[in-house]
């Protein structure tokens, strides 16, 4: 009988490490593509602009850990992401950079890394004025409700840099200054709707009390950049 059994069970085993076997080939095919992309990246040749912004830094003593790609790649990817548009001709990332001196180059690149959020966060402000004064244009808020959404926004820099999820590090360069300390530049890159989103939680939030008409009004504007899927 048990024998009998462990038969019975053999063609779902058999079932399963062939459900198993394609998953794992699924994933080695996508990190070869991965691997391949990654590679033609590499290989690609820096734009003028990358090429000339890296040997101005590199004269200034700006290098690149070992291991990373070299500084003028860095930069290149930097300028491609910033001219990246989705099909309504929005920007696909918001970026964020900042410099930070420390004793070491861990705590240096730490702190740059937290001022680079600061910067990314003042950022979407910007944007998220924009948005409500051309609201207002088109007559969607009145000047009041787009002046508290403004005022809002303007005090929430610290929520919208809690609300902000996974950052890419685009751009990451060091150098030793005289004394020997450590002074890290870094560039970032964010995806423009989840940032418009962590600032609309971070509005919102803040908007609590002021009822459910200002947030209806509020999705309108972030209609304008979130694209509805």
């Amino acid at each position: 009988m048990k024998k009998l059994g462990l038969l019975a069970l053999l063609p779902i085993v058999i079932s399963g490490c062939s459900t198993t076997s394609s998953v794992t080939q699924e994933r080695a095919k996508e990190r070869q593509e991965v691997v391949e992309t990654t590679l033609s990246e590499v290989n690609r040749k820096a734009s003028k602009a990358a090429r000339d912004e890296a040997k101005k830094l590199e004269k200034e003593g700006w290098q690149v850990a070992p291991g990373a790609l070299p500084l003028e790649k860095q930069l290149d990817r930097s300028y491609m992401m910033q001219y990246e548009f989705d099909e309504s001709l929005y920007p696909k990332y918001i970026m964020g950079e900042a410099m930070s001196i420390g004793t070491n180059y861990d705590g240096a690149k730490m702190q740059a890394l937290e001022l680079a959020k600061q910067n990314l966060a003042g950022n979407i402000q910007t944007e998220v004025a924009a948005l409500a004064n051309n609201s207002v244009s088109n007559e969607q808020l009145t000047n009041e409700q787009a002046a508290t959404i403004t005022k809002t926004i303007s005090e929430s820099k610290s929520l919208i840099v809690q609300s902000l999820g996974r950052t890419v590090i685009i751009v990451e360069a060091y150098r030793t200054l005289n004394n020997k300390n450590k002074e890290v530049l870094v560039r970032i890159a964010y995806s423009y709707e989840m940032a418009m989103q962590a600032s609309q939680k971070a509005i919102i939030d803040e908007l609590e009390d002021e009822g459910d008409a200002l947030r209806e009004e509020l999705d309108a504007v972030f209609s304008q950049r979130i694209l509805k899927k």
